[in-house]
């Protein structure tokens, strides 16, 4: 690669090598943008200078350190922010590296700054009471009561994520039966999901409603205009759902519903239901089975199966136990 000038290694970094070499969703390329105007508007700053001064000479370990710094400190922001964007860093100074050899001492010394380990929030979930009372809130006659209907209930078959939703084509869908969707997911990774009969019945009804020719890369779902829906669209759907479920007077879930939550949703509900950790992996489209295995603490119903099974009233006084003969064990679990 030619050597480049810093605004012209800019303009190749969001261009040419993230979409194309790293083959990063829109979406996240995005946040990578935002991240890094964020970090060059600081060491403008920091350096008196406008921010078309910059050059390479002004990216040292220092900056990106004093960057991070005042973002804890100063902006308050929490540990998962500045991990996002020293992610974020990590990969702007790796393409440095290539682009600016002179860089790469200091992208060495980036390179080996650690992410942060920080105490992850509360997983949150619906049972399956809850799914169904939030479902009973879309009225059975409105303009959007199907495509509304159909659109919850892919997120809680599928556990998609709400950019999967969003961006969705007619060609991604199969609904004669079997029924399934292909999903296009993190890191442009496909996987296919089977759909239950009520979900395809939904997507079907939905589909027919707009009473035209539709073609292949159409928009599954689509707002008002008639263009395809926004993630923030469907946050904004979910949400509506979930306050009329609120103001029903019915006891309403505490859990600030999302689309994400439904995501959460689905992969405690396979489990509960005896799923393999391994087939929702696969599902939800996990690269790191660690992030499936987060879903197995979250669950109290499964804790609460697991704590009968260790219940000795259970056995009905079948058989002793071996711990209750073993007075070192005894010992040990009284100094408890």
């Amino acid at each position: 690669m030619k050597q480049l000038n810093f605004p012209a290694a800019v303009h190749h970094y969001f261009l040419e090598y993230l979409p194309r070499h790293k083959g990063l969703q829109p979406s996240t390329i995005r946040s990578y943008r935002d991240s890094l105007r964020l970090f060059l508007v600081f060491v403008a700053e920091t350096n008196r200078i406008g921010v078309s001064g910059l050059g390479f000479e002004h990216l040292d370990f220092a900056a990106v350190q004093a960057f991070l710094n005042n973002m804890e400190i100063k902006r308050g922001n929490a540990i998962s922010t500045r991990n996002q964007r020293l992610t974020a860093l990590h990969v702007f100074f790796e393409y440095l590296g290539r682009t600016a050899p002179e860089m790469l001492p200091v992208c060495a010394k980036v390179a080996a700054i650690p992410i942060k380990r920080h105490q992850r929030p509360e997983m949150k979930f619906l049972a399956r009471d809850e799914i169904e009372a939030l479902f009973a809130c879309i009225p059975a006659q409105d303009r959007l009561s199907l495509r509304d209907r159909a659109l919850l209930m892919l997120l809680y078959n599928t556990g998609a994520r709400v950019s999967e939703a969003a961006q969705l084509k007619l060609e991604q869908l199969d609904l004669a039966s079997p029924a399934r969707v292909r999903l296009l997911g993190k890191g442009s990774k496909w996987r296919t999901c089977p759909l239950w009969t009520q979900t395809a019945k939904a997507l079907q009804a939905m589909l027919d409603e707009r009473d035209t020719v539709l073609s292949p890369d159409t928009h599954v779902f689509v707002g008002d205009t008639g263009g395809g829906m926004t993630r923030f669209g469907i946050y904004k759907r979910v949400r509506h759902y979930a306050k009329l479920w609120e103001a029903a007077g019915a006891q309403a879930s505490c859990t600030h519903i999302t689309p994400h939550v439904f995501r959460h949703t689905t992969a405690v509900h396979l489990l509960e239901s005896g799923v393999e950790v391994n087939v929702i992996r696969g599902w939800l489209g996990h690269v790191n089975l660690e992030t499936t295995n987060r879903y197995a603490e979250i669950t109290i119903r499964m804790k609460e199966d697991a704590l009968k099974l260790l219940d000795p009233a259970a056995s009905n006084g079948a058989r002793k136990s071996a711990w209750r003969s073993d007075a070192a064990m005894l010992a040990w679990l009284s100094s408890l």
